[in-house]
């Protein structure tokens, strides 16, 4: 069992609330450490009694020195949007080399390396190919692992995908779905997410993992599910994929970090899903339920006025 865990991109959608669940586990020391100076004050801020870091890890830093004594790491910190190559490529590769170079000076025993399950989508994006390269990355490092690829996460803290969209509903009298909307979805729950890692940060499981929402359904099923619970402003209307598609590259020519890309609405489209295995009882998790999940992501008053900045 570990009993002192560093967490690498600490600050954001996993890390917060990966901390927000290990914080309560006695014994158990704490390291967090994210280059996001905004998320950074709202995990000390959240979190006073654990030790958070500032540090970009794409650049040698004291960060290093961090992974000291530790028994477990869990790589984390990751690009997810964006249009800039430089950041995919820093942020999932070099920085993810830099860690590991400092969990193998340091004799770290273990790790879990967060990967994606877009390593095997057919979209072709800085993500996709980024990530990719991150997963080969731990399969090389020499250090034991468990390996996790999660579908499309939402929970608490989530500044894009799910929480920048039911945000958005009380900014916009208009919601729109691109198309029909029947594209399948597997959303996953960050904190039954967060319940594997901590299976295996607390057993010590090996291998590569898909780590797949257990509920199939279409996006706009899971936008009019998310309207219901939340009851905004916005009405949902369907507009033609072209004109979403058009929106999107307008916005992103005056947003330089936009929450949603045209990248990403082209990976939306394509008709897959991905591996659905029996991960809760391989790691002895009990599965939230989707709308239950979705009612505690934006109703629970603990967590779901805390949003993290782009």
């Amino acid at each position: 069992m570990a009993k002192r865990i560093v967490i690498t991109g600490a600050a954001g959608l996993v890390g917060q609330n990966l901390v927000a669940r290990l914080v309560e586990t006695p014994g158990l020391s704490l390291v967090g450490i994210d280059k996001h100076p905004a998320n950074t004050a709202i995990l000390r801020r959240l979190h006073p009694g654990i030790e958070v870091i500032e540090a970009d890890l794409s650049r040698p830093g004291p960060w290093e020195a961090a992974f000291a004594g530790a028994d477990a790491v869990v790589v984390n910190q990751a690009q997810i949007g964006g249009l800039d190559r430089a950041e995919y490529i820093a942020n999932n590769v070099a920085a993810t080399e830099r860690v590991l170079e400092a969990m193998v000076r340091a004799g770290v025993p273990y790790m879990v390396g967060i990967s994606s399950s877009v390593v095997n989508s057919r979209a072709q994006d800085l993500y996709v190919e980024t990530k990719t390269l991150q997963e080969k990355l731990y399969l090389g490092s020499g250090i034991p692992c468990a390996i996790l690829r999660p579908t499309l996460m939402f929970g608490w803290f989530d500044r894009k995908h799910l929480g920048w969209l039911r945000r958005f509903m009380d900014r916009t009298p208009v919601f729109p779905i691109p198309g029909r909307g029947d594209y399948l979805r597997q959303p996953l729950y960050a904190d039954d997410f967060c319940a594997v890692i901590e299976s295996c940060l607390m057993q010590g499981h090996g291998g590569t993992h898909d780590i797949s929402g257990l509920e199939t359904i279409t996006y706009g099923d899971l936008i009019r599910m998310i309207h219901r619970i939340v009851k905004p402003r916005a009405r949902i209307v369907n507009i033609p994929y072209s004109a979403f598609w058009a929106l999107l590259w307008l916005y992103a020519k005056f947003d330089r970090n936009p929450p949603f890309t045209v990248k990403q609405l082209e990976a939306l489209v394509i008709p897959e899903t991905f591996p659905v295995t029996d991960w809760p009882a391989q790691f002895r998790v009990t599965p939230t339920r989707l709308e239950a999940a979705l009612r505690r992501t934006f109703t629970d008053p603990r967590y779901r006025d805390v949003v993290l900045e782009f």
